[in-house]
């Protein structure tokens, strides 16, 4: 892909809307996941060094895992510790570090200009806390080339994945090859994979803080994954496995279907994938009788409200969370963008064909559940879902604790 035409726009002034003199001699350090592409994020930060001449900043990566990050930031930001000065939080975050007072607000920031859910996300009693650094959610992956192979179509449901790999993994009769994988650790990605079916079902588990927990439906959702581990489709040990885990085993051509987030697609296509050409991604599977639902993901850019150096951090933020910035992401790191129009960008499509039709799944993906005691929802939910995978639990029992824990949690 010809990169020159983004670079030139990273680059160009008019677009950063660098105008004032650059700030002199000044150091940053931003935060970034080991999991999100930090050489690439590198790349970008290089374009806004060279438009800020006497600014330098440097990148510390933190833990692979959404609770990693949080329990170090959470360290970090308690001891109100002045050394980093942006930081990356995963998009249910944002209220939560606003609400302690680590985050420094944006004033005057036009949220229009994002997709709707993320400009909801980093707005908190009307005051914006933080600004999208790419938009996501949970996809299918699947080995094109098996499927056709087989003559196989990618599933709508959960059944017919079942059955897709039953036909596929018969026929291949390699006891390497893998079903499906997905998170069964408990870490947040446990949260949406529980939440997945149960949503299908077209129920919800929270309304306005108000716990709405459907028993019936949780007792569904657990069973089924279940029953992935009990039929031979998943592994014995997924309750081992967090997300750059199914990431590493799709992308070794171990897996026939992957649960992922975006990321994971520019991975694959790398030089050292085993599936590089090999690969499509699509919507996930509902269950029988449901609809098709999927969890919203994402990642924001936040100012640690203990950093010294307010206005050049916020300056970088506003350039991470530009149009241009998020196209060069989604154009090299496969990050979805948080911009409508980049999702028929031609740069950016060539790069994911499938992103024309991603912005459609961002659009209806559903949030976790919004409370100030998300955390608690969030322990007991996958916690339970690790318990009930690992056969520790039955599903029964798993959801019966599950809504008795978030009775007293949201009573």
């Amino acid at each position: 892909m010809n990169i020159k035409p983004i670079v030139g726009a990273l680059l160009s002034a008019t677009v950063l809307g660098i105008s004032a003199p650059a700030f002199a001699d000044t150091e940053l350090k931003v935060y970034i996941s080991s999991q999100h592409q930090p050489q690439v994020w590198r790349k970008v930060l290089d374009q806004f060094e060279a438009a800020n001449p006497g600014t330098k900043v440097t990148i510390e990566t933190g833990g692979n895992t959404s609770e990693a990050q949080a329990q170090y930031l959470n360290t970090i930001m308690s001891a109100k510790d002045s050394s980093l000065d942006v930081l990356i939080l995963d998009v249910i975050r944002p209220a939560q570090f606003a609400a302690a007072g680590w985050t420094s607000p944006f004033a005057g920031k036009d949220m229009s200009v994002y997709l709707p859910a993320y400009a909801e996300a980093n707005t908190v009693d009307g005051k914006v806390v933080a600004l999208p650094a790419f938009a996501d959610s949970m996809f299918l992956y699947y080995r094109k080339d098996l499927l056709e192979k087989h003559g196989v179509q990618p599933p709508k449901t959960w059944d017919e994945l079942k059955a897709a790999v039953k036909k596929i993994n018969g026929a291949e009769n390699n006891p390497d090859l893998q079903g499906l994988s997905f998170q069964g650790k408990a870490i947040e990605g446990a949260v949406c994979t529980f939440l997945l079916p149960y949503w299908s079902q077209g129920k919800n588990l929270v309304d306005n803080g108000k716990l709405t927990f459907d028993k019936d439906a949780a007792v569904k959702s657990l069973k089924l994954w279940k029953s992935f581990v009990d039929e031979g489709v998943s592994k014995k040990n997924i309750a081992e496995v967090a997300t750059d885990d199914t990431r590493k085993e799709f992308q070794a051509g171990n897996v026939v279907f992957a649960v992922n987030w975006s990321y994971a697609w520019a991975q694959s296509q790398s030089k050292d994938s085993a599936v590089a050409g090999k690969v499509g991604v699509t919507r996930l599977p509902a269950v029988t009788g449901g609809e098709s639902a999927t969890c919203l993901g994402g990642w924001e850019w936040g100012v640690s409200s203990y950093s010294k150096n307010q206005d050049a951090a916020k300056k970088l933020v506003e350039y991470l969370s530009s149009k241009d910035a998020s196209k060069y992401m989604a154009a090299n790191g496969s990050l979805l963008p948080t911009y409508a129009s980049l999702y028929q960008d031609e740069d950016v499509l060539k790069a994911a064909p499938w992103f024309a039709d991603a912005k459609q799944v961002v659009e209806t993906a559903k949030p976790r559940p919004v409370t100030p005691r998300y955390n608690e929802v969030s322990e007991v939910i996958r916690t339970t879902v690790n318990a009930v995978l690992a056969g520790v639990t039955t599903p029964e029992d798993g959801a019966a604790q599950i809504e008795a824990r978030l009775r007293r949690i949201l009573r």
